[in-house]
């Protein structure tokens, strides 16, 4: 995974985190597109009495119990990529990160799904920030994870959620932010 674009000047630092829209999510949408739709065809074909699947012998199928089972199967598979297909045409998850200097607050802004909470936006006075902290644990299921820790609140998560990013990276944003912030680091 890329590094988040940042954008900064004398008053305004910000990240632009990513969403969805990453080479993993792009291939199990099309894994889980073109498997269900050879599930449901292969299922389809011995109700019509036809092969409609051109690369392969749907003759020895049987309706009940294996087209049933078949097209249950497709069908199920094709709901889930038409989810995948939705969460990438809406970019679910990607945003930014600014920290405003001029205006003195922190924004963290996220995109969800359509509906009264379509997007989040945590807004806070630069005076509340404490500092950071980085949470890395590497092993079979990594996590690389940085936090701003706020008074009176709870430590609100700055990194993209999904695949962990280079420690490069994790490093190079922490390191801006808490220059641009003149704040301390904890946990590294």
């Amino acid at each position: 995974m890329a590094a988040p674009a940042m954008y900064q000047t004398d008053k305004v630092l910000r990240f632009e985190v990513p969403g969805s829209r990453r080479p993993s999510t792009y291939f199990f949408a099309l894994v889980l597109t073109l498997g269900g739709l050879g599930f449901l065809l292969a299922g389809l074909s011995p109700f019509v009495e036809t092969n409609l699947l051109p690369f392969s012998d749907t003759r020895g199928l049987t309706r009940f119990p294996q087209g049933v089972t078949m097209i249950f199967y497709g069908a199920l598979a094709l709901l889930f990529s038409l989810y995948y297909w939705l969460v990438l045409a809406l970019d679910v998850g990607s945003g930014y990160n600014e920290f405003d200097k001029q205006n003195k607050k922190v924004t963290v802004f996220r995109r969800g799904f359509p509906g009264k909470n379509r997007t989040i936006e945590i807004v806070h006075p630069l005076e509340n920030i404490l500092g950071l902290k980085v949470q890395i644990k590497e092993g079979l299921n990594p996590r690389r994870a940085y936090f701003l820790k706020l008074k009176g609140a709870r430590d609100l998560r700055l990194s993209p959620v999904g695949q962990p990013q280079p420690l490069a990276a994790v490093e190079d944003q922490v390191s801006a932010i808490a220059r641009f912030l003149n704040i301390g680091v904890e946990g590294i």
